[in-house]
């Protein structure tokens, strides 16, 4: 690559790590290019697909902070202390970092790096979900895909309420969905389950609806 096709790709993948950052994923190309001070062109020159730049910016920066959360939270000596503990962790990250939000809630599935990545973050939340389970604490009902629906409907409220009078509006949402996740809290439920092919359907309808 020329010196000055280095520059520029730096100079993109700088503007794009912001944006997407304060708009999420989905943050307009042509305004990544702008902010990087180049074409259009030269961005898909450079990058090609929105994928490809998501998986060149994103991946590696998300990796290290679900890695760190998923971590602590597996190494806490109570299991329901570190189940809580990954979902308010993650749930305020999706409030300070807007592509956070959007790579926990598993969008962009032609990002191949960043599949990848969302499928070691669901491994993770599985062993963390289980040993909840094995605990007694959490609800034997509840599992990895509905654990992708809270993660889902926080990034809406916390997108809602950012910039308002209430933007802490969202903890309250979180703590009444934790007391309900407490074995103790549990009745019978009206559905069965989502299916993994379910829930691609319905976040990939969530995407469309954004």
């Amino acid at each position: 690559m020329r010196a000055d096709a280095q520059r520029n790709a730096e100079k993109l993948r700088t503007a794009a790590a912001e944006l997407f950052r304060e708009r999420g994923l989905q943050a307009p190309l042509k305004e990544i290019a702008r902010r990087a001070g180049v074409s259009h062109g030269t961005l898909y020159n450079l990058f090609g697909t929105r994928e490809a730049l998501i998986d060149e910016v994103v991946t590696d920066l998300a990796a290290d902070r679900l890695e760190e959360v998923a971590r602590h939270a597996l190494a806490q000596d109570d299991a329901w202390d570190g189940f809580v503990y990954y979902i308010e962790t993650l749930c305020e990250l999706q409030v300070t970092d807007a592509a956070i939000s959007d790579v926990v809630a598993g969008r962009y599935p032609n990002a191949e790096r960043l599949m990848a990545l969302c499928g070691r973050a669901r491994d993770a939340a599985t062993r963390i979900i289980e040993r909840a389970h094995e605990s007694g604490a959490l609800r034997p009902d509840f599992t990895g895909e509905d654990l992708v629906f809270v993660f889902a409907t926080n990034a809406v409220l916390s997108r809602a309420v950012k910039d308002t009078a209430a933007p802490d509006a969202w903890r309250r949402g979180i703590a009444f969905v934790l007391d309900g996740l407490r074995t103790e809290a549990a009745h019978p439920l009206p559905t069965a389950p989502l299916t993994g092919q379910q829930l691609y359907e319905v976040m990939a309808n969530v995407a469309a609806a954004r």
